[in-house]
């Protein structure tokens, strides 16, 4: 039910992200999804991508600050107001998000999501019949 992000921890100073970008380049990982939250000392790049584990240790033979996590991923009719409608749901269970992103997947919007309980996050998911993407489907990049 939940998928594989990396957050990768970069330096603010010019080259640092290049270097990760470069390594999923040459061992042929595609992005699926990224986003960075920037401090004033340090990045963090979240990352789906197309083979999360070979991103995590190539990620760390080169010597870069990687984190390995699961994440709830959720499809959503690409429609105005889905996102909100599936928040409620886990807001309606005093279930606070962490952080959220989204892109858009073959034609579907995908909500991307870490809660402070993750059980209760599975429950919501279950009992509301929402559909949880997989690691595989999102791998599909080809």
């Amino acid at each position: 039910m939940t998928i594989n992000q990396l957050s990768i921890f970069l330096e603010n100073r010019s080259g640092t992200l290049t270097k990760v970008l470069d390594i999923f380049k040459e061992n042929n990982i595609q992005i699926i999804a990224s986003t960075i939250a920037d401090t004033a000392e340090y990045g963090i790049l979240r990352i789906i991508c197309s083979d999360p584990q070979k991103a995590y240790s190539e990620l760390e033979k080169g010597g870069i600050a990687v984190a390995l996590s699961d994440v709830f991923a959720i499809e959503l009719d690409n429609k105005p107001g889905q996102a909100a409608d599936t928040i409620k749901l886990f807001s309606n269970k005093d279930i606070s998000i962490i952080y959220m992103y989204s892109f858009l997947f073959h034609g579907k919007g995908i909500l991307v999501f870490r809660t402070d309980n993750t059980d209760e996050a599975r429950e919501v998911i279950l009992k509301s019949k929402l559909h949880s993407v997989t690691g595989k489907e999102l791998a599909d990049w080809e």
